[in-house]
């Protein structure tokens, strides 16, 4: 029975949350496109220099608790109201650094006008952090469908007044607004679907033991962050704003296809595998599968989006951005890396081994300096060649993690996608073989799309990759529940 049920709600939360994820990437994705037809990359580059310091506000704001209610499987109204006033304590005084350290990032930057922007923005700092609670309460009981509805609904409203900004003329100010709209409209609908209030309690019992699960998930969480937009701060530093927001732009439009998906997946697992952290063999079989299903998402779409990349900038954004092009090619593979690396510290984060994570990251922030480093004066491509070089030895380490914790190694992962690998590679060479001789983008990207979606399909069907069976499941299920009700 507890199998059954277990099985419904993460089909449920998988529906839901895929609802959620697909739709919200088709909307940012279309509205992303408005945007950079209207906006400069100059514009995007400004934003983008302030990444890493909105990164690291919000791994000190939520500061793991997240992750800590979530592993506690019934936090009480004292955790939820403890974490909830910690939370907004903490964003209030990150707020109030960002505030007085405005000057200062406008100076390293050489850009004043950063000044105002980064003092306006950080507001979506103490936004966010009245909703978390919320999102994890959410999270716990695997409600994803409230959750799908309150992101639709804050992204075409944000979206909305984001593009009629930037036709306007208000130019990186259109990127403001859109960020903290989405984040005040969030958090209200957050207050209202859940109907949750914090009662006037903090107990430090509660925190103290909530924080020994996090502090080492927010200290690895800090890393992480650092290493990941240390990219953005660096080459907004050495480049110029301009170049900053190819690379911005470069990074966006693969996460596009990867996050959702990664996150669908992360987002409805977590619970479930904490659930199974006392069924070794049936929690590692799960996560097999659910690796499995990212690849096979993931892996031809990337793909086939950096093969159609040129025809895709030129149609969608106009010549002005054809500079990402090349950065795409290689932005797309490291975005194939990154979920699984996320994915591997996930299991190590389930059994509670929070100093392992932190190990891994102090080990990963060296690899990613030397090769930033290295690769600065060799100029932007050299730059994002290096990141997908350090992101391959980054797996290499989370993957040791998992095969020496489950038995579940880079080798044995690997091997479990090799037929993926395979349909991919054949649908490139059709895809490339077929495109090659069309001028037209527009024709291009329409015949490039049908024929590499279709024969990935096909192959995967003839080499008999589980997935298939698990999405026909799916849809007959689902059929067969909507004739019922």
């Amino acid at each position: 029975m507890r199998s059954t049920s277990l099985k419904s709600k993460t089909i449920n939360g998988l529906i839901w949350s895929s609802i959620d994820k697909f739709a919200f990437l088709l909307i940012s994705f279309l509205i992303g496109l408005l945007l950079a037809r209207m906006l400069m990359p100059s514009d995007y580059g400004l934003i983008g220099m302030l990444t890493i310091f909105m990164a690291i506000s919000q791994v000190l704001v939520t500061s793991g608790f997240s992750s800590a209610l979530i592993q506690k499987h019934t936090p009480t109204d004292v955790d939820y109201s403890t974490v909830f006033y910690f939370n907004l304590a903490i964003a209030l005084c990150f707020y109030l650094i960002m505030y007085i350290s405005a000057p200062l990032i406008a100076s390293f930057y050489k850009a004043p006008l950063l000044t105002m922007i980064t003092r306006v923005l950080s507001l979506s700092i103490i936004i966010n952090s009245l909703s978390l609670v919320q999102q994890t309460r959410l999270r716990i009981i695997l409600d994803f469908k409230t959750q799908a509805k309150i992101s639709l609904i804050a992204v075409i409203i944000s979206g909305s007044l984001g593009v009629w900004s930037a036709y306007h003329g208000y130019g990186v100010w259109s990127l403001v607004i859109l960020n903290l709209s989405s984040e005040s409209i969030k958090t209200l609908l957050f207050f209202y679907y859940n109907r949750w209030m914090p009662s006037l309690t903090f107990s430090v019992a509660s925190f103290k033991e909530l924080f020994r699960f996090s502090s080492r998930l927010l200290a690895a969480s800090l890393v992480s962050n650092i290493v990941t937009n240390m990219y953005s701060m660096l080459v907004g530093k050495y480049f110029s704003a301009r170049q900053l927001g190819f690379y911005t732009n470069a990074k966006q439009y693969p996460e596009y296809i990867s996050s959702p998906i990664g996150n669908v997946l992360l987002n409805v697992s977590l619970p479930v595998l904490v659930s199974l952290k006392s069924e070794k063999e049936t929690m590692v079989s799960v996560y097999s599968r659910l690796m499995r299903a990212t690849v096979f998402f993931i892996m031809p779409v990337l793909t086939l989006f950096a093969i159609l990349s040129e025809s895709f900038v030129r149609f969608f954004l106009t010549e002005k951005w054809i500079s990402v092009v090349p950065l795409i090619h290689w932005m797309a593979f490291t975005s194939l890396v990154a979920p699984l690396c996320a994915f591997n510290m996930m299991m190590i984060s389930v059994i509670g081994r929070t100093d392992l994570i932190l190990k891994v990251e102090l080990i990963k922030l060296p690899i990613t300096i030397a090769a930033l480093f290295i690769t600065i004066p060799l100029g932007l491509q050299a730059i994002v060649i290096g990141h997908f070089i350090s992101m391959i030895v980054n797996y290499v380490i989370t993957a040791y993690c998992t095969g020496k914790y489950f038995d579940y190694g880079a080798l044995k992962q690997l091997n479990e996608i090799k037929k993926v690998v395979v349909a991919t590679v054949l649908m490139a060479v059709v895809v490339f073989a077929c495109s090659h001789f069309i001028s037209n983008d527009f024709i291009k990207l329409l015949l490039g799309g049908s024929v590499g979606i279709s024969v990935f399909f096909l192959s995967a069907f003839l080499m008999k990759i589980e997935e298939i069976n698990d999405i026909k499941d799916l849809i007959q299920n689902n059929l067969l529940n909507k004739l019922k009700s």
